[in-house]
């Protein structure tokens, strides 16, 4: 009788088990997913959106006459008091400031969470989300990806407008020094670096949205939902600000601290508003990244 055939020995890489030469890392690529999320039309509306501002602000500048027309000097309607809009069209850097202002509130929210929003459950609504996983590409793997090319454009659509703002300001009013709010100037030379603490500023101010538009999009295959809920939350969080009976909980939103950039656009720099908001806004946003993360990682894939 002859001795069983013995199977041939088979190899297992202990590191990585799933499959020879198979790195989790290596699954979509933040270059990969970048172009993806930069070829969708929505991204090119939302950049064709804020490069237009600041030209259609040009426009009604030069259809309604100077920022501060009743007052006919710079003092506004405060008592002498200067503010952004009276110094609009002072120089470049003071129309860059003007559509940063006139923007923060709502108008860069709105990429924040339609960026971020979008980016999970429009894979769910593909019904694409399942292949991706198939490929496979880990659960944590893909939220990164996204997350970081999410807030990668976020960040890039706040830098576009005051980008596009200097240049079509340059053109409009020409280059010059940056007026304050409180009077004084800031030289040319110190206008650039203020302008990258308030853009710097915004962005860390809208990680609240960024935060809940993600988580959000982990739990709904409707894009729009996503979107929408984030908006519509942010927006909510505006109105309880404006409730001053709620006194002092109101430094614990968020949106009680959006325009704190303003310090930076003072003769000697303030930083206690912005780290104030700063630790205001990373906590809230931390905490819903990881609910995201939690979530998605047990949750059913069905689409």
């Amino acid at each position: 009788m002859s001795a069983p055939v013995q199977p041939p020995e088979v190899r297992c890489d202990t590191a990585h088990p799933e499959a020879a030469g198979y790195r989790a890392r290596r699954t979509l690529p933040l270059r990969v997913e970048a172009m993806r999320q930069l070829r969708r039309r929505r991204t090119l509306l939302m950049g064709g959106v804020l490069a237009a501002l600041p030209f259609i602000l040009i426009i009604a500048f030069a259809i309604g006459g100077t920022p501060d027309g009743e007052g006919g000097g710079g003092g506004g309607g405060g008592g002498g008091r200067i503010n952004l809009m009276d110094v609009a069209t002072e120089s470049a850097a003071n129309f860059a400031a003007t559509s940063l202002f006139v923007s923060a509130g709502f108008l860069l929210v709105v990429p924040v969470a339609l960026f971020c929003g979008d980016t999970v459950a429009s894979e769910a609504s593909w019904s694409s989300l399942r292949y991706l996983l198939a490929a496979p590409v880990p659960r944590v793997r893909l939220l990164w990806s996204k997350l970081v090319v999410a807030l990668g454009f976020s960040l890039a659509a706040m830098v576009l407008l005051p980008l596009v703002a200097l240049v079509a300001g340059t053109a409009a009013y020409g280059w010059g020094p940056l007026k304050l709010p409180t009077g004084g100037a800031l030289s040319a030379g110190a206008t650039v670096p203020r302008l990258a603490i308030v853009v710097a500023f915004i962005f860390v101010s809208q990680l609240v949205t960024a935060g809940l538009a993600f988580w959000l999009s982990t739990k709904t295959d409707a894009p729009l939902g996503a979107v929408g809920g984030a908006v519509g939350l942010t927006i909510v969080g505006n109105v309880l600000d404006a409730v001053t009976a709620l006194g002092s909980w109101r430094d614990f939103l968020p949106a009680h601290w959006q325009f704190a950039w303003a310090d930076a656009l003072q003769p000697q720099l303030e930083w206690g508003g912005m780290i104030k908001g700063t630790a205001v806004s990373v906590t809230y946003a931390l905490i819903l990244f990881a609910l995201a993360f939690r979530g998605f990682s047990r949750k059913d894939i069905v689409s």
